[in-house]
């Protein structure tokens, strides 16, 4: 079956057209991790490109994720009983004394779209919230959002105690958000750092790759 018009319903925001594709696709027997990795990773790889470019805006890379989010919703179930495996597992959250709560699921959305299982702590997350969901959902990301520059030393010390924990040598920490720079995620200690959501999830990507990037800043 031609995907095609999951992909353009998605770059096009329109969420009932992408569920009602969606629920087409499976009805016709395509398999629910074809339709993710063949159709919605591609289609917000695109709008990750078209925001890179200009084309497309915040409220446009809204729409989409919103559109590939409720599709995923779609697929949830059954690919849950196919034992698909997804790319991994971030724990996402706002770091502790920072309630902003837009950016951070944006990029949740973003990375669940890019065939990730998202765990979202939500905002004012501790560090020790941050290091019980890594432990217990063996994570293989742990993704920390700021938007206040107050809370930058919350942020560093998360990553500090998230390092002291020595959960596994392989976890990787991304961060992101508007007073945070690459300068600063390196001088924390972080793995990696991107300025926006379509960023994040390439990035994700990167560091779950057979090289596991660890320095993709």
């Amino acid at each position: 079956m031609d995907l095609s018009s999951i992909k353009q319903s998605v770059l096009l925001g329109d969420a009932e057209a992408t569920i009602a594709a969606a629920h087409e696709a499976v009805a016709a027997g395509v398999s629910p991790s074809s339709i993710l990795t063949d159709a919605l990773i591609p289609a917000m790889e695109d709008v990750g490109n078209l925001f890179a470019c200009g084309e497309y805006f915040v409220p446009e890379l809204l729409m989409a994720a919103r559109a590939m989010s409720a599709a995923v919703e779609v697929l949830r179930p059954t690919l849950a009983r196919s034992g698909y495996k997804a790319a991994g597992t971030v724990v996402i959250g706002t770091v502790q004394g920072d309630l902003h709560d837009i950016g951070k699921r944006l990029v949740a959305m973003m990375l669940e779209g890019s065939g990730f299982d998202v765990i979202d702590l939500g905002t004012d997350v501790a560090p020790e919230q941050f290091i019980a969901a890594a432990r217990d959902n063996d994570a293989a990301i742990v993704a920390l959002s700021a938007l206040l520059s107050t809370t930058l030393p919350a942020m560093e010390s998360t990553v500090g105690a998230l390092r002291a924990a020595a959960l596994h040598e392989n976890l990787r920490i991304m961060v992101g958000g508007a007073p945070v720079t690459d300068d600063f995620a390196r001088r924390i200690g972080a793995d990696g750092y991107a300025p926006d959501a379509p960023g994040a999830a390439a990035l994700a990507r990167r560091l779950v790759g057979p090289h596991g990037d660890a320095d993709a800043n």
